[in-house]
C-alpha cells in the first residue's frame, strides 16, 4: 500500500497540543522503535495503521528530519494567527496584573497545562498600528484553545519569558507591595480562610516567583 506521508518543513507547522501528545507517549513508554512511529504519527497526523505500511527508512529519515526541527535554537514571535484571529504576546510584562502572575506560575511549570499559560501570554489583538498593538484585557486562560498555537512561537515565547523574568523579578516585591491593598473582598477573604498574613503573603510570593524563570523540561531550561 503506497502512503503519502505530509512531513513539517519547520516548528509553524507543529502545534503545542501535538508536542504535549507526544511528550506524554514519550514519558508513558520505553520502546524507541514504538516512539519513533508514535513521532510520525502525531507530527505528520497520519495514523498508526499508516505509519506500520511505510518503510522503516523512510520513518527513520523523517524521525531524523523532525528531530532536526527541534534542535533548533528559537526566536521570540509576538504574534501569530489562528484561523482568523491573530494574538499577541502581553506587549508589557511590567504591567502584568496580580491574577495573570499567578495563574502563569499554575500553568508554567508542566509541559500539560503549557496551553493554559500561553492562554495568559497571548490574547486576541485588538489594535495594531505602527509596528505596535494592544491585546484584550485578561480574563481567564481558557478564554481561547491554545493548543492550536504554532510550536515555534510557543517555544520563542517560553525562552524569552524567562530571559525577561529575570529582570522583572527585581521589581515585583515593590509591586507586590502597591498591589495588595487593591485585592477584592474576595480575594482578602480568601487569605483570611487561609489564615495568611499580608506580609507573609508577600514573603510567599517572593518566593514563588523565581520558579517563573523555570521553563518545563525541555532543550531550553538552561537557555
Amino acid at each position: 500500500m503506497k502512503v503519502t506521508i505530509l512531513v513539517p518543513e519547520n516548528l509553524s507547522e507543529i502545534t503545542l497540543g501535538q508536542y504535549q501528545k507526544f511528550l506524554k507517549i514519550s514519558e508513558e513508554n520505553e520502546d524507541s522503535l514504538f516512539i519513533h512511529q508514535k513521532m510520525v504519527s502525531i507530527f505528520c497526523d497520519i495514523e498508526m495503521n499508516k505509519v506500520l505500511a511505510t518503510r522503516y527508512t523512510s520513518i527513520k529519515e523523517i524521525t531524523e528530519h523532525l528531530n532536526k526541527l527541534f534542535e533548533q535554537k528559537p526566536t521570540f514571535i509576538p504574534t501569530f494567527k489562528k484561523g482568523d484571529q491573530e494574538f499577541g504576546f502581553i506587549p508589557k510584562l511590567d504591567d502584568m496584573t496580580f491574577g495573570e502572575y499567578v495563574d502563569i506560575d499554575s500553568t508554567l511549570k508542566e509541559w500539560e497545562t503549557l496551553h493554559k499559560a500561553m492562554g495568559v501570554l497571548f490574547r486576541p489583538v485588538t489594535l495594531k498600528q505602527h509596528g505596535k498593538y494592544l491585546i484584550e484585557p485578561y480574563e481567564t486562560y481558557d478564554n481561547y484553545d491554545m493548543k492550536q498555537m504554532p510550536l515555534d512561537v510557543v517555544f520563542g515565547a517560553m525562552v524569552f519569558f524567562w530571559n525577561l523574568n529575570k529582570e522583572l523579578l527585581n521589581h515585583i516585591p515593590t509591586y507586590l507591595k502597591e498591589e495588595l491593598p487593591n485585592l477584592n473582598s474576595q480575594q482578602k477573604q480568601t487569605l483570611q480562610d487561609a489564615g495568611i498574613g499580608t506580609q507573609v503573603f508577600i514573603l510567599s510570593l517572593e518566593e514563588m516567583l523565581p520558579r517563573l524563570t523555570m521553563l518545563p523540561n525541555s532543550p531550553y531550561t538552561n537557555a
